[in-house]
């Protein structure tokens, strides 16, 4: 192969095995006499080593590191192998599930280049190898010899040949040349790679050049593949004079966004020093003082005003010295300065003065809530007992009831009206117990827990503190905030409640506590036994009729700016909304129901339609919609296997409708559904035996038992239903079925029974009676222990109600379906 060609000679030479350029070939003697090491042939397989990221250039020279073991164990072979030669390709972009993969083959770009190993050193026993590589030539791959441990391909060398005559190539050159120099301004890092460059070559290679500034630029790999596999020297000129363009534009742009921030800085740095310059000339005209001496005084003015105790006190002696002696510089200056902010923020000793009143007590009750009786009796006995000891402290009150019977608002009213501050947060969902008890001060952005805040924004030590939905607290792997609120709610360790953030004794003795939740089951019992449990039940049609007069729709005519009397409501327009769209125990939905009315209303006013508005019972249908809920067919016309019964639920009481039918199939069976739990899929089966061992006696019945597959249905499948308290409802269903005699017409039941026939009592009297109203039904079956129950209900919910106490099934069934019906049995 000749060393140097005319200008009209190819610029690339495939050959299978190769020296660099210029060298002679070793099999054939050159005319100067050249003899070629022999380790610089150039062999036709080479072990090849992927490249992630950028590919490598002919003479260059680079480092790399290689942590494979497959690459390891043959980068050790080739260092000791003459000549010590290796394949460089890159290796094409893959997915990052793919990159835990060894590369493949088919993962490589075809040309890469040789490089011979310079040098390899390894960083300890079972590390990587750190190599020094420097690239000879370019390669295509034309076969791959095997994959395993390692890659192995066959390649074809492309030898460049010199080019040095030809003009066309000069200016390419010259170009590239001026490029980089306009780069090098840009960019000063590069100026030192081009002085080696041109030390050692210059512009009669112009490929070497090329690859060089290619080398040069930030491009992506793909780009500089496309480079490395471009085997014309113009073609790779041309390439290489577009990506030193962009690098030039890319380069201008970093220098202008550098410029910019260098001009803020300076702005900054400039700022700081004339403030730093004023603070000092203050000082000397004694006008103002250091930060740390005006923090320091502001806390003690703080103390002045506090009465401490000892342990604080001497806490808070101790962190004002400590920051007499740290710099406000120092990270430890702010953490120390926010821990005595809390310290001296704090209402040690700061008490708001009680109102002993309880006549003025009742007013502001009555003024707030219309009816719940009973639950305000037993408020205003617990602050009369409060009164006599002189301190409402040591017991803490747990409303319980459905969502919008006024248990928040309650507690609200309880602060005003003895005098004191209140404050809420709601537990529901907290499973970091570090929200009662506050973060460690070792951690970054540390704060004490939700007490001790309180605390400071109440700014007294005798709040009233109400913890909302308090059954829906949680736990996790974080702790368990149930388990911390035991201190903050046991009077007996509350007086000393050690917060994590203050490392203090803080007393909240004194603190009225407040809890509200939807139901009991849910709440730790641990919790619960220090608590004093209020129900609320909720509303009968009355109550929600006067509570609608009274409280929500004033408010809702001052919430969207009407005056009073421009729209009204009537009486029978709210008795229409209660019962046909906001049953629910609570009237927040009654609430929902009058502000939407109200806002069509005004839309209306607004619009020019009218300049105000009546709203009586035949408008309620066409502002609200269709009914949400009708009057059941079932308590107008009683049929055998149906009968109604009363549940309890966290939401208050609802009526229970259960059903019965029996298909003749000549073999007994029984089956329940409505998703059912296990203690009601029980109840269900003590029904079915006892009412089967109870007509055991009458041979139509019999017959009947035995020859039908019975089923037993509560509707509203999509309902969760448990509990035992529709034993006698399930019995008395099953009766009517097989007797086919209906029960009474109105008549509801809830009772537990048990395999021999006697009712239990059960609970949520109150809650089913209210139900009860609410779904027209007038006559109740209640068990006889539960008769004290319904006895000290209010007047006005037991007004209009007959109720049969019974002890034993027999007694339902002569209630349910007459005389006739218990002498069938």
């Amino acid at each position: 192969m000749a060393a140097k060609r005319n200008a009209a000679a190819p610029e690339i030479e495939i050959v299978r095995e190769a020296a660099p350029a210029g060298t002679p070939p070793p099999e054939s003697a050159p005319d100067d006499g050249k003899i070629v090491l022999a380790r610089r042939v150039l062999p036709p397989r080479l072990p090849i080593v992927p490249l992630p990221v950028r590919p490598l250039f002919p003479r260059m020279t680079v480092p790399i590191v290689v942590d494979q073991e497959p690459l390891k164990r043959m980068i050790a072979d080739i260092a000791s192998s003459k000549p010590a030669v290796l394949g460089l390709v890159l290796a094409r972009e893959r997915s990052e599930a793919e990159q835990e993969n060894p590369v493949r083959s088919a993962d490589l770009y075809d040309v890469g280049v040789a490089a011979e190993l310079a040098q390899a050193a390894q960083a300890g026993p079972g590390g990587p190898i750190q190599v020094l590589l420097s690239a000879l030539e370019r390669f295509r791959i034309r076969g791959i010899v095997r994959e395993e441990p390692h890659i192995v391909a066959e390649v074809d060398y492309m030898i460049e040949t010199e080019m040095a005559d030809n003009m066309e190539l000069k200016a390419y050159s010259l170009s590239v040349v001026k490029s980089i120099k306009e780069l090098i301004q840009l960019n000063p890092l590069h100026k030192e790679e081009l002085s080696l460059f041109m030390s050692r070559s210059s512009l009669a290679d112009p490929g070497r050049l090329a690859d060089f500034a290619a080398a040069l630029t930030t491009a992506g790999g793909k780009e500089l593949q496309e480079i490395l596999e471009t085997a014309s020297i113009r073609a790779r000129l041309r390439k290489v004079l577009f990506l030193l363009k962009k690098e030039i534009d890319v380069s201008r742009l970093q220098a202008k966004i550098s410029r910019q921030i260098e001009e803020k800085l300076t702005r900054q740095q400039r700022d700081f020093f004339l403030r730093e310059q004023l603070k000092a000339i203050k000082k000397e005209l004694g006008l103002s003082k250091e930060t740390k001496e005006a923090e320091i005084e502001r806390f003690e003015a703080r103390l002045k005003k506090l009465t401490l105790t000892p342990e604080a006190q001497e806490r808070v002696n101790e962190e004002i010295e400590k920051l007499r002696l740290i710099e406000p510089v120092s990270p430890e200056f702010n953490v120390s300065r926010n821990y005595l902010d809390w310290l001296t923020i704090l209402p040690w000793g700061v008490f708001t003065k009680d109102s002993y009143d309880v006549k003025r007590a009742r007013r502001i009750l009555d003024r707030d809530h219309f009816g719940l009786e009973d639950v305000k009796d037993r408020i205003l006995e617990f602050l009369s007992v409060g009164i006599l000891k002189g301190n409402i402290a040591g017991t803490i009150l747990c409303f319980v009831g459905p969502p919008g019977v006024g248990k928040t608002s309650i507690g609200q009213s309880i602060a005003r009206s003895i005098g004191r501050n209140f404050y809420r947060f709601s537990v529901g969902g907290i499973r970091d117990e570090a929200e009662i008890k506050g973060h460690r001060r070792t951690y970054i952005g540390a704060l004490p827990g939700k007490f001790i805040q309180a605390m400071r924004v109440c700014k007294s030590a005798n709040p009233v503190i109400m913890l909302d939905e308090i059954d829906k607290i949680g736990a996790s792997y974080q702790g368990d905030p149930a388990s911390a609120l035991l201190e903050v709610l046991d009077p007996e360790q509350n007086r000393d409640f050690l917060d994590h953030y203050l490392d203090v004794r803080f007393d909240l003795s004194n603190v009225f506590f407040i809890c509200t939740g939807n139901q009991i089951d849910t709440i730790p019992r641990p919790l619960l036994d220090r608590m004093e449990t209020i129900k609320l039940a909720g509303y009968v049609q009355e109550e929600k009729l006067q509570i609608a007069k009274r409280y929500l729709i004033p408010k809702q005519l001052q919430a969207h700016g009407v005056n009073k009397g421009r729209i009204t409501i009537t009486a029978r327009a709210l008795r229409e909304i209660i019962d046909g769209y906001a049953r629910e125990p609570g009237v927040r939905g009654l609430e929902n129901h009058v502000k939407k009315i109200v806002r069509k209303t005004v839309k209306r006013i607004v619009e020019g339609a009218a300049d105000g508005a009546r709203i009586d019972a035949a408008d309620v249908a066409e502002l609200l919609g269709k009914r949400l809920f009708t009057d059941e067919a079932l308590y107008k016309r009683p049929r055998p296997g149906v009968v109604t019964g009363l549940a309890w639920t966290s939401l208050g009481g609802e009526a229970l409708y259960v059903e019965a039918t029996g298909v003749n199939t000549g073999k007994p069976g029984f089956k329940q559904t409505g998703q059912l739990g296990n203690v009601m899929v029980e109840s269900s089966e003590i029904a079915y035996t006892y009412v089967r061992s109870l007509l055991d006696g009458d041979p139509r019945t019999r017959h009947y038992f035995r020859r039908n597959f019975v089923h037993l249905h509560v509707p509203a499948g999509a309902t969760p239903k448990d509990g035992p308290s529709a034993g006698i409802t399930m019995a008395s269903a099953l009766y009517s079925l097989a007797t086919g005699k209906a029960v009474r017409k109105g008549l509801a039941m809830t009772g537990e029974l048990t395999l021999t026939g006697r009712v239990m009592p059960v609970g949520g009297i109150k809650e089913k009676t209210i139900a009860a109203r609410r779904a027209k039904l007038r006559r109740l079956v209640l068990p006889e222990e539960n008769r004290k129950d319904f006895e000290e209900l209010p007047a006005h919910i037991r007004r209009g109600l007959r109720v049969d106490y019974v002890r034993a099934f027999p007694e339902v069934v002569e209630t349910c379906f007459g005389r006739a019906g218990a002498d069938a049995s």
